[in-house]
Parts: structure tokens; C-alpha cells; sequence
């Protein structure tokens, strides 16, 4: 049977309540100063949120705005706090660039323009909340959109020369064939064909100053969402019998039946367009020509964003590498009826999408431009976010 433990006398026991009092005291001393530090940090937490520009929310596991400060409140119009995510953000209408975004009507001024704004939203690493950033840039946009048409113009300026050259040669046939119908002595037959020539020269001119003019302003009127396989189907219906009557095999190939873009249609139906017509006419008689659409992730598209790929391949003679990058230059041609403006035009588009044109060519063995945009599968109405 084991030995009773030895009783404490009243000498340890003091000396026992005494360390105890003390480690009580110590650790009360302690918590008083974390209290301290944790009221300090917060209040410079508040001071700073409130000093901040950008808008800032914090989302409870729930979605719930537990925290908005003053910057997004101004923005709203309104206070967020105690508000769902999703209803927050619903006066947000997504843009042509992903993580960008157009606010209208929730501001107090209801007669002021809609903001752009860009929201980026993070989970902090204990996973209980997130954070959402909103910053106001809309006037860094307008000035972004201002340099681009400078730039625009500055080209325009270099390019008088050129243009002066580009207009005097259709004009001066245009002419040429005008006068020559004022001659008494041409049969009706012989009449006809020099007002077709003339009428040619003339459409030039105004294809010339057409294009001219969608370079200058180098903007999209209007932004919806379209499905990228209708764009399609609609391209290879009006491009095919181009293809058929230069006896070319035409194929079209849409892999991406639900996705869609949003952004001006008749833009890039355009910018397709050129790149069609050109693979068309760098085609020989009986040469293929292929057309399709994919969809590609953020590491794989290039312009740091889920895209949709569109491809044209033709198999004509190819472009020399001297000569590719130049093709991009306005009023740089290869083909003597092209205007030289077809494929800046075409970059223009795309990048006004948040996308970009490139090229893969090697003499012999034809061309293939990849035209390059954003995809859209969600809407931020719904509080949903791009891909």
C-alpha cells in the first residue's frame, strides 16, 4: 500500500499563493497591454480605412458586409454595412476589360456620369473573411482613352503624305474615266464600262475615307453580350460564297457553344471581317482557308484572362518576317486595292476589347492571325464574377 503524500506546510503554502498572486498579476498586466495594442491597432485600422481612396468592404464567411468604409459609402451613395455582397454589387455592370466595371445610378447626384470602377477581392489567410477593393478610376480611364486617340492623331499626322498619295491615284482614274463618258463617239456598251470603272475608283475612295475615319475615332458605340459561335455562323455564311466563287475550301469551326464576349459586335465582326477577306485574297485558286473560334484559359491566352480565341489560316504564300509587323501600320499594304488600313483597324478593335491581334507566318507555308478577346460567362448584376 503506497505512502501518503507528505501535507504542505503553511510556510509552502504561502510561498505557492505568492507565486500564483504574482503569475495572476503578470498575466492580467499582460492582457490589459494586449488589450492596449488591440485597441491601438484597431483605431489606426479605422483612421486608415477612412483615409483610404478606394472603397474597401469586408465579407464575412456568410457574404455579409460586416465593414465598409467611407470611400465606398461615397461611392454607393450609400452606407453598405449589414448588406449581402451580391446586393451591393449589383449596380456594377461589367466592361470590355475584365475587373472593371461601370457604376451607375447609385450615386447621390442622380444626374451624374457612371463611374468606372475596379474591384479586386482577396481572402485573408484565416479564410474567416475577405476583402473587396474598389478603386474609382475613372478618371485614369479618361485619360487612357485620351492618350490613345493623341497617339491616334499623332499617327494620322505622319500619315498626310501618304494619304495625299492614297486619295490623288483613285481620284485622278475616277476622273480620267468621268471625262472620257463626255466623249460623243462611245457606243452604249463601251459607256457602261468606263462608268463601272469610274463607280470602282469612287466606292475605293470612299472605302479609303471610311476606314480613314473608324481609325481616327478608334472607338466602339455600343457593348452587349453575343454568343461568340452566333458571331460565327454569321461570318462563315456571308465569307463562304466569297470563298466558293474563287473556288477555296472554306472551314468553320466554333468550339465554345456557351461562351460568350461583351463588347461592340458589329466591331469585331468587322475586325473578322478584314481578317477573312484578306485570308481570301492571299489564297491561290483552290487553296484552303480556315476559320475558328476557342476557348482558351488565363496562363494560355496572353492578355491575363480567360479569352476566346478566333483564328484565321490561310494557305497562300505567307508574309516574310521583315514584313509582318509592318502589316499593323496604317496605310501598309501588300495588295494594290488595299486601302492599308484594314488590319490597324482590326488591332484597334481588339485592343479596345482588353484583347490583342497576332501573327504566325513563314514564307511558303501562308498565315495565321489570331484575333484575341476577353470571354464573359457571368454577370456582376448577379454577383457573379468573370471568368
Amino acid at each position: 500500500m503506497a505512502a501518503p503524500a507528505p501535507a504542505l506546510d503553511a510556510a509552502q503554502l504561502a510561498e505557492a499563493f505568492a507565486l500564483f498572486s504574482r503569475a495572476s498579476e503578470e498575466l492580467s498586466s499582460a492582457y490589459a497591454a494586449l488589450q492596449e495594442q488591440v485597441g491601438q491597432l484597431t483605431e489606426r485600422l479605422s483612421v486608415l480605412m477612412g483615409a483610404l481612396p478606394a472603397g474597401v468592404l469586408v465579407l464575412d464567411r456568410m457574404g455579409r458586409i460586416v465593414q465598409a468604409n467611407r470611400a465606398a459609402g461615397e461611392l454607393f451613395g450609400r452606407d453598405l454595412a449589414g448588406s449581402g455582397r451580391d446586393e451591393a454589387l449589383r449596380a456594377l455592370e461589367e466592361t470590355e476589360t475584365p475587373g472593371e466595371y461601370l457604376l451607375r445610378g447609385a450615386r447621390i447626384d442622380p444626374g451624374a456620369e457612371a463611374r468606372r470602377v475596379a474591384m479586386t477581392e482577396a481572402e485573408l489567410e484565416s479564410g474567416e473573411e475577405r476583402i473587396v477593393l474598389l478603386h474609382d478610376i475613372t478618371d485614369t480611364f479618361r485619360m487612357r482613352l485620351t492618350a490613345e486617340r493623341n497617339e491616334r492623331l499623332a499617327a494620322m499626322g505622319e500619315m498626310v503624305a501618304g494619304l495625299a498619295h492614297q486619295l490623288r491615284t483613285p481620284l485622278a482614274a475616277a476622273l480620267l474615266y468621268t471625262g472620257n463618258l463626255r466623249q460623243t463617239e462611245l457606243d452604249p456598251v463601251q459607256r457602261i464600262n468606263v462608268a463601272d470603272r469610274a463607280l470602282e475608283r469612287l466606292r475605293y475612295l470612299e472605302r479609303l475615307i471610311r476606314d480613314m475615319l473608324l481609325f481616327a475615332r478608334g472607338d466602339s458605340t455600343g457593348r452587349h453580350r453575343f454568343e461568340v459561335c452566333e458571331l460565327v455562323t454569321e461570318l462563315t455564311h456571308t465569307l463562304e460564297p466569297l470563298a466558293r466563287a474563287r473556288q477555296l475550301r472554306f472551314e468553320s469551326a466554333c468550339a465554345c457553344p456557351q461562351a460568350r464576349v461583351l463588347g461592340d459586335r458589329k466591331a469585331l465582326g468587322g475586325a473578322l471581317t478584314n481578317l477573312l477577306e484578306n485570308g481570301i485574297q492571299a489564297c491561290p485558286q483552290g487553296g484552303q482557308l480556315a476559320f475558328a473560334a476557342v476557348e482558351v484559359d488565363a496562363a494560355e491566352s496572353g492578355i491575363g484572362c480567360a479569352a476566346v480565341r478566333f483564328t484565321v489560316r490561310d494557305g497562300g504564300a505567307g508574309v516574310a518576317p521583315e514584313l509582318q509587323e509592318r502589316l499593323f501600320e496604317p496605310f501598309f499594304t501588300t495588295r494594290a486595292e488595299g486601302t492599308g488600313l484594314g488590319l490597324a483597324i482590326a488591332r484597334g478593335v481588339a485592343r479596345a476589347h482588353g484583347g490583342d491581334i497576332t501573327l504566325r507566318s513563314s514564307p511558303g507555308q501562308g498565315a495565321e492571325f489570331t484575333l484575341t478577346v476577353p470571354l464573359v460567362t457571368a454577370s456582376a448584376s448577379n454577383g457573379d464574377e468573370p471568368t
